[in-house]
């Protein structure tokens, strides 16, 4: 079954990018023992992504290749933004229900990640469309910036799994209830 899912990383106070939007604050774990096998693992079972124009110009920002050549990616957004050749990037204004059924066949029996930002998780949520909650949290303090999700779920989150890492750094793992607040089966 293909679960619709948001991989993330927050800091302890709840930001998944600094005041500024930047990410460097979360670089300095990308050595923590396990975690990057951890994500390349999560990705591997992934077959389709979701993002919003920020994150997807953050990524591009980056440089070098597309880091997910295997997984065909929907970029929400009402702007016109560069597509790399080769890459199996679509832009898309359609609303999210309407791509997500796209996402799910395109998956082909793997999952679909929603790679952020929380706005855009949030209506997926909102219609009852996201599975899961993967929590990565950081052992830092921000004091502000983009909030890991800036929408209220519904109901109460059932915990999964957490797992440990070397540097303080955990991650929680939780079933999203229905969009309608019922508890999950």
């Amino acid at each position: 079954m293909t679960l619709t899912q948001y991989l993330v990383a927050a800091s302890v106070d709840g930001y998944i990018a600094d005041p500024e939007g930047s990410l460097d604050w979360l670089f300095q774990f990308n050595d923590t023992e396990g975690l990057m096998a951890h994500v390349d693992a999560f990705v591997a079972g992934t077959g389709a992504i979701a993002m919003g124009a920020a994150t997807y110009e953050f990524m591009l920002g980056q440089g070098g290749p597309w880091p997910y050549p295997d997984q065909r990616t929907w970029v929400f957004t009402h702007r016109d933004l560069p597509v790399a050749p080769g890459t199996r990037v679509e832009l898309t204004r359609d609303p999210v229900e309407d791509v997500h059924a796209r996402m799910v066949e395109a998956a082909v029996g793997r999952n679909v990640w929603l790679v952020g930002g929380g706005d855009l998780v949030g209506q997926f949520a909102a219609r009852g469309l996201l599975d899961e909650l993967w929590l990565g949290v950081a052992p830092v303090v921000l004091g502000g910036g983009t909030p890991l999700l800036p929408h209220r779920l519904a109901g109460r989150l059932e915990l999964l799994a957490v797992t440990h890492f070397p540097d303080s750094f955990l991650e929680l793992r939780y079933r999203v209830p229905p969009a309608d607040g019922t508890p999950p089966q």
